[in-house]
């Protein structure tokens, strides 16, 4: 994507709130940029977001793009799946049966080896702290009057947490910033204590407000601001704090998602996005298979495969899949060749994602590696394509402008075409 030059956008510093919520939210409904009249176009942009975060980069040649022909391609065998003709990993029996329900990439290059780094990429579309990561940037686009809820919920263990927190609002404030579920309990201190009643609460609330306004008629609102929108986040987060309860969901569903971080989690994503939550991540940690890689993917494959496909299913029942845009990924892929511990190490030529549902065109596989899974020979694309067709799938003119903290103008990417044939 490129700069757009200086116009009426940039002429109006008045608010830089209201402007990008002009650039953005006035795009939800819209049709794409340049596409008008299409047959696509009436698609209905998707309502939600999904992420599932491979963390630590799973190993392509075992999962999506498998090389069973190469000297390095490793003990497991292909197998068929709902699409004729394509094959992945067979440690993925269960996805493979629900692949016509996916869309897979296989020829992305993101040029970026560092995890850090990686998840920042991936997220984001840069590699230096500071920017939006994608779920604060649909928290803000998604927003809606009324909303109780945060916009943006990411999910991880505590322990170790390695490279999974990678910042999200950045300079959109935190407001956006997501809401951290951490080894699946509720966010900390969302019920009154049995100490505090009602009254005085409500007195507490009332000396906060009337404190706050005091404070503003001689000082620049943006910080005060920053701090009513963390506790207004609050408050919401107390009055429907039984969302966040899996003890409201049967045995039975429980026992269906997985008894692990994964499966619980997986099951929370789908609640929330439910109760009106409008982006989640989930990272299912692991993959970094430097170590007896081939035992490793085995395990991570395990709890992967039925827990979600467990989800799609029950996206699909309960009619969530046409609004919710599911986009899965890691930060990298894996060596083609095994090294002196029989492990994958970091590879940033090629690695696969795959999505469903948010209205794409399922059902198919885009780019191709060569015989080793070394480098993509068809259809080449960077990480930034696949945030473009995010954006573009939700209605976002990737040409627009978001403003940092200075007013500074900064496009919402820099580079990155949409992959056409998802669209």
């Amino acid at each position: 994507m490129r700069n757009e030059s200086a116009g009426h956008q940039l002429a109006a510093p008045i608010s830089r709130r209201g402007l990008l919520r002009s650039t953005l939210g006035g795009a939800v409904g819209a049709a794409v940029a340049g596409r008008s009249g299409s047959a696509a176009d009436a698609v209905k942009p998707p309502k939600k977001l999904l992420l599932l975060f491979l963390s630590g980069g799973a190993s392509q040649l075992e999962t999506f793009d498998p090389k069973p022909d190469s000297k390095y391609g490793g003990p497991f065998r292909p197998i068929p799946t709902a699409i004729p003709g394509i094959q992945v990993g067979e440690l993925l029996p269960h996805t493979a049966t629900i692949l016509d329900r996916l869309a897979v990439i296989r020829s992305v290059n993101t040029g970026e080896t560092s995890h850090f780094r990686g998840h920042y990429l991936l997220q984001s579309g840069r590699k230096v702290p500071g920017y939006p990561v994608l779920g604060s940037v649909m928290a803000q686009l998604l927003e809606r009057p009324g909303d109780e809820l945060p916009g943006y919920v990411t999910m991880r263990r505590q322990n170790p947490q390695a490279y999974t927190d990678v910042g999200d609002a950045g300079f959109l404030g935190p407001r956006y910033e997501g809401v951290m579920i951490i080894d699946g309990k509720p966010p900390a201190n969302i019920r009154r204590p049995e100490s505090i009643d009602v009254a005085a609460v409500t007195t507490r609330d009332r000396i906060r407000r009337l404190t706050n306004q005091r404070f503003l008629e001689r000082r620049s609102p943006r910080s005060i601001q920053s701090y009513t929108e963390s506790f207004q986040k609050a408050d919401a987060l107390m009055r429907r704090r039984e969302v966040f309860d899996l003890d409201q969901e049967s045995a039975a569903d429980r026992a269906r998602y997985g008894d692990h971080h994964f499966g619980r989690n997986c099951l929370l994503a789908r609640r929330l996005l439910e109760s009106g939550v409008h982006c989640v991540k989930v990272a299912h940690h692991d993959w970094d298979a430097h170590f007896e890689n081939f035992h490793w993917q085995r395990q991570r494959c395990l709890e992967f495969d039925r827990t979600f496909v467990t989800l799609m299913d029950d996206f699909r029942d309960r009619g969530l899949l046409d609004e919710t845009l599911v986009v899965i990924m890691g930060e990298m892929g894996r060596t083609p060749r095994i090294n002196y511990y029989g492990g994958r190490d970091h590879w940033a030529r090629s690695m696969s994602i795959f999505l469903s549902g948010g209205g794409l065109k399922m059902g198919q596989v885009v780019g191709a590696t060569n015989s080793r899974g070394e480098d993509p020979v068809r259809r080449v694309m960077n990480s930034n394509c696949l945030l473009s067709t995010v954006y573009q799938r939700f209605g976002v003119n990737t040409d627009h402008h978001f403003f940092d903290n200075t007013g500074r103008p900064v496009p919402i990417l820099t580079d990155g075409e949409p992959i056409r044939e998802l669209l």
